[in-house]
């Protein structure tokens, strides 16, 4: 009888709301926002990477019920922009007969958040290098390119998450 009371106990705790302080990053739970996404300016020659930056920042922003991503600038409330600057593969490590094995893909952005109504610039990033190693495989030229797009497909992703979070920090503490 004793054991059941205190599992009781137990279990009253377990269910007790305690408010901890605790909240997830990735939602925003503040007043409904929009925000404008612009197609970022490309200066590289890897084709289709602004529109995979822009495919990930959505997905990005789609997680919070409280962002709407609007497909005109003058509707939004936000409006994000930004520019590929560049992109570099430089070896980074070498196996037998100095055959590069590793690569480091590296890109370089700048990006700003702006209020369209106030003006106000939230976030101005005007310099940020993403990077991500990659397996060279010395047989197989189709294996590498896929290593090095899995490689880019996680630095956009990175870089994604990384906008988003800051912005819901700059919407949660202006």
């Amino acid at each position: 009888m004793k054991s059941l009371s205190r599992f009781s106990f137990i279990l009253f705790l377990f269910f007790l709301p305690v408010s901890c302080g605790y909240h997830n990053p990735y939602i925003y739970n503040g007043p409904e926002i929009s925000v404008y996404i612009t197609n970022w300016k490309n200066r590289t020659n890897e084709l289709r990477l602004d529109s995979m930056i822009y495919q990930s920042l959505v997905k990005w922003y789609q997680k919070s019920d409280h962002i709407r991503i609007k497909q005109e600038k003058e509707t939004a409330d936000l409006i994000l922009a930004g520019e590929i600057v560049s992109i570099e593969i430089p070896s980074l490590s070498y196996g037998l007969n100095n055959i590069t094995t590793e690569v480091k893909v590296r890109l370089k952005v700048r990006y700003i958040l702006k209020s369209l109504k106030s003006g106000k610039v939230l976030m101005e990033v005007p310099d940020r290098t993403f990077s991500e190693p990659y397996l060279v495989n010395p047989t197989s030229s189709a294996v590498t390119k896929d290593n090095e797009y899995k490689a880019l497909g996680k630095i956009i992703d990175d870089l994604s998450e990384k906008i988003y979070l800051n912005t819901l920090n700059e919407l949660q503490h202006p």
